[in-house]
């Protein structure tokens, strides 16, 4: 989208959030922290170009780092920590705005924003974890979830239909791998390092049994039969040849390499990886790679885990009015279509998903739309870092088979019965 078109409709939207060009924001620098290159400052700093050309001295410069959500929860942690004041506004995991707000590092948005009803547009997940003590936390940017993506040629190839169950799965898997009789080639990728994926490695198949993590005040409900036969499940996948045997080493980056190459037949990843399997010059399977739901254990539902990024003022800025303002702006729907159809980076609007302009950009949304609305938050806590260490170090063991699945577990509730009450 052209500067010209892109501040076109942001006149139209700020008009709407009640500012103008002469806003009283004049002379104001607004620094943010704007995530890593998957958050895509490319395409933030066409929005902030855009809204500065509307608000004459407004300037907004961008900081960048940390290619993934660890490094820069630990950056944001020791900026924030040290009550810094040179950031205004921050870019945050789904997973933050509770242990952020409640240690007093985010400006509450409520007087900026008309309250909490400020959030019922947004997809149910966003609204409910950025609402925290009853309070706005921050305002979503995009969403994100963990898809399965798939060989449409090699299904099709083999006269095999999209998997309902994992049990389907194993066999669809197996079937076409050893029908390919390409020793390089998986039968499905997942995540299980000690990284902030092998979370939701732990939950996708405990979740599709029809299990809850914790209740809606954050307290642990851990079952742990469900959790422990989730762990065996993904071992047994190993022993079947459809994970390969070092799984406990993979990280986010090589499942979209090795699904890139042409190595994979299902692969779970985010939702970034769909412009990398589509666009890379490298990539082996443009025009190759469907979308579906997650499998649900036998007698369960599928079930996704959902990620995602908001815009946060942070209780050390001294522009908040300014900062707050470009945060409402940053979280509009114009802003979130613009995100879709340049970047296909996922709507947090459910309405953006069946736009004709969207949808051209991103036909796939249509598919995505369902598996987002249906995803689940990985635990809201404000103790986060904690809850994710324990889970997906665990995890990791579990898969290495350092631990059994029934001693991960136990240590995941043991010490997490102190941490979620």
């Amino acid at each position: 989208m052209k500067l010209k078109t892109l501040t076109q409709w942001l006149s139209a939207a700020l008009v709407v959030a009640g500012l103008s060009g002469q806003a009283a924001m004049a002379e104001t620098k607004i620094r943010v922290f704007s995530g890593g290159q998957n958050q895509r400052p490319d395409l933030m700093r066409k929005l902030f170009d855009a809204y500065q050309a509307q608000n004459p001295g407004t300037t907004i410069e961008i900081e960048t780092g940390g290619a993934t959500s660890e490094l820069q929860r630990q950056y944001l942690s020791t900026v924030l920590n040290a009550k810094d004041t040179a950031i205004d506004i921050y870019m945050i995991d789904i997973v933050n705005p509770s242990q952020y707000f409640n240690a007093g590092w985010l400006e509450p948005l409520d007087s900026y924003v008309g309250g909490a009803a400020a959030l019922k547009p947004y997809l149910p997940v966003y609204s409910q974890a950025n609402l925290v003590n009853g309070k706005v936390a921050a305002l979503p940017a995009f969403a994100d979830a963990m898809f399965m993506y798939y060989r449409k040629d090699l299904l099709e190839k083999h006269g095999v239909k999209e998997p309902k169950t994992w049990d389907e799965l194993t066999a669809a898997a197996k079937k076409i791998t050893e029908a390919e009789k390409n020793p390089s080639l998986q039968g499905l990728s997942i995540q299980g390092a000690p990284i902030e994926g092998a979370v939701c490695t732990f939950l996708l198949p405990y979740w599709s049994q029809g299990k809850q993590f914790n209740d809606a005040s954050g307290k642990l409900t851990l079952d742990k039969e469900a959790a422990t036969k989730g762990l065996d499940m993904w071992l047994k996948m190993v022993d079947a040849g459809v994970l390969k045997k070092n799984i406990a080493e993979v990280t986010t980056p090589v499942t979209v390499n090795e699904f890139k190459a042409g190595q994979v037949v299902f692969a779970i990843n985010w939702g970034f990886a769909w412009d990398v399997f589509k666009d890379a010059a490298d990539s082996q399977v443009k025009g190759k790679v469907g979308v579906m739901p997650l499998p649900a254990v036998a007698g369960g539902k599928s079930a996704t885990c959902v990620g995602g990024w908001q815009w946060a003022v942070s209780a050390f800025s001294k522009n908040k009015p300014a900062a707050a303002q470009l945060v409402k702006y940053m979280s509009t729907p114009e802003a979130s279509k613009f995100l879709a159809r340049e970047g296909s980076l996922l709507p947090v609007f459910q309405s953006v998903y069946t736009d004709a302009e969207v949808l051209k950009q991103a036909p796939w949304f249509k598919d995505a739309a369902n598996v987002i609305i249906a995803g689940q938050a990985r635990p809201i806590s404000s103790q986060y870092g904690q809850v994710s260490d324990v889970v997906r170090t665990n995890t990791n063991a579990a898969l290495a088979r350092t631990k059994t699945p029934t001693e991960a577990v136990n240590d995941i509730e043991g010490r997490l019965n102190r941490v979620m009450r």
